[in-house]
């Protein structure tokens, strides 16, 4: 097994181009495939949608592509008791970490006598929520992206997720949905959703935003998409680094970095550490520990560690975190001497988990915090998914007479600076 190891000071160029592009290489190289199945589905509707199940899920020509309510019964039977219970404890704990996030309606404030600003804030008209499937079932991707919507009160939210050759949705995910209070499920992915979603079908109509990650099939489209419709936070394949020193534990580190290279063969998963003897340690555990697990994750690790993973080498704190602020990670754990020490140097992250106690794993399912993050360097100016992703803000403004009167003389200046006419008439005609 062969794992990517660069010392930050002698990387080439190219060596840095190919970490810091991940697999937007990828999603550029597909963009005109892409572009024919949007074009394509907009021109045939539903039709379109049940040919792209087939050729690529293999499902059933005559397939419905609503979920029916009967399907959402059935899925009940389907799931243990167990995953049931883990489903609505982590709900919760999402649930109760998005309902701190709701704003105020309004929220006015006197700038001068007589002069009320604020904001009013109204939930966003529709949501489609894309739930990836090709590469195992996230019915943990479910309630992270819907609950925010039902927090903020979105009246339309509807979720497009990948069928199985049957023309079914997987179970758990179905149960989730009912327990966040959703039942407008379409049995569709890959582009051909992202385009259902931005101009409509007979079966399903538009909505004005969208939000979830998915393939760079997925992410693709949704860029080219993106005059249509709001496209949300860039979310394409995971990625994630770990930044260790000399105390980390190796096989922790490890076994934490292998976790969202497990996700697929275009994920990016790095250790960032300034100790040599840990970088060959967890070099080793890495093997190890891959040789144990079942396909096609074995794959997906061996491919990630190869490609866009890896180990950087850097000479001091300083220098690693200013790689990984570079890089922006979607994930990014921090195992060091005192974490919380350490946090300070990191300024683009999507999450930042403290401690060797804390692997993505958990943040990923339970901890209550969205982990829908922003991939691709995009966590510079991107946050988690929450709920003002589902929220517009309209400035409110009230003047009263003398507030009006105060502020005439200042706008009327600027107006007849700037030249605008009636801007200014609007004020020196004005009668009380």
């Amino acid at each position: 097994m062969k794992i990517n190891k660069y010392s930050w000071e002698k990387m080439t160029r190219s060596e840095k181009e190919q970490v810091f592009s991940r697999s937007e290489l990828n999603i550029s190289a597909v963009s005109d495939t892409v572009n024919n199945i949007i074009n394509e589905v907009r021109n045939e509707g539903d039709a379109a949608l049940l040919k792209f199940n087939n050729q690529f899920d293999k499902t059933p020509l005559d397939m419905s592509l609503r979920v029916s309510d009967e399907e959402f019964d059935e899925a009940e039977k389907h799931i243990s008791d167990d995953v049931r219970d883990a489903l609505i404890y982590s709900i919760e704990n999402v649930r109760r970490f998005h309902n701190a996030q709701k704003p105020e309606s309004m929220n006015m404030m006197e700038v001068r006598p007589g002069v009320l600003v604020g904001e009013k804030a109204s939930p966003i008209e529709s949501v489609g929520l894309y739930v990836p499937r090709g590469r195992g079932n996230f019915p943990s991707m479910l309630y992270m992206l819907a609950l925010p919507a039902v927090v903020a009160e979105v009246p339309r939210i509807c979720i497009v997720t990948p069928p199985d050759e049957k023309g079914k949705v997987d179970p758990a995910c179905l149960v989730a949905a009912r327990l966040c209070g959703i039942t407008e499920i379409y049995k569709i992915g890959g582009a051909h959703a992202i385009a259902a979603l931005a101009y409509g079908t007979e079966t399903i109509k538009p909505v004005v935003k969208m939000n979830g990650p998915g393939s760079m099939y997925v992410t693709a489209a949704k860029r080219l998409v993106a005059g249509r419709v709001d496209i949300g936070m860039p979310a394409g394949p995971s990625e994630s680094m770990v930044w260790a020193d000399s105390n980390a534990n190796p096989e922790k580190v490890a076994l934490d970095l292998m976790i969202e290279a497990e996700h697929g063969s275009d994920s990016s998963a790095l250790l960032v550490t300034e100790c040599s003897q840990l970088a060959d340690s967890v070099e080793k555990k890495i093997i190890q520990l891959t040789k144990d697990l079942g396909e096609p994750r074995k794959t997906f690790v061996t491919d990630v560690m190869k490609g866009y993973g890896g180990i950087i080498l850097c000479e001091s704190m300083e220098q690693s975190a200013k790689v990984i602020n570079r890089f922006a990670p979607e994930h990014l754990q921090i195992q060091t001497t005192d974490p919380f020490e350490s946090l300070p140097y990191i300024k683009n992250a999507g999450e930042i988990l403290l401690g060797d106690n804390t692997p993505f794993s958990i943040a990923n399912y339970s901890v209550g915090a969205n982990a829908v993050l922003p991939t691709g360097g995009n966590a510079k100016t991107y946050s988690a998914i929450s709920v003002r992703d589902f929220i517009k803000y309209s400035s409110v403004v009230y003047v009263s007479a003398d507030g009006l009167e105060e502020m005439k003389p200042h706008v009327i200046s600027l107006a007849d600076y700037e030249g605008f006419e009636t801007h200014g008439d609007a004020l020196k005609k004005r009668r009380s």
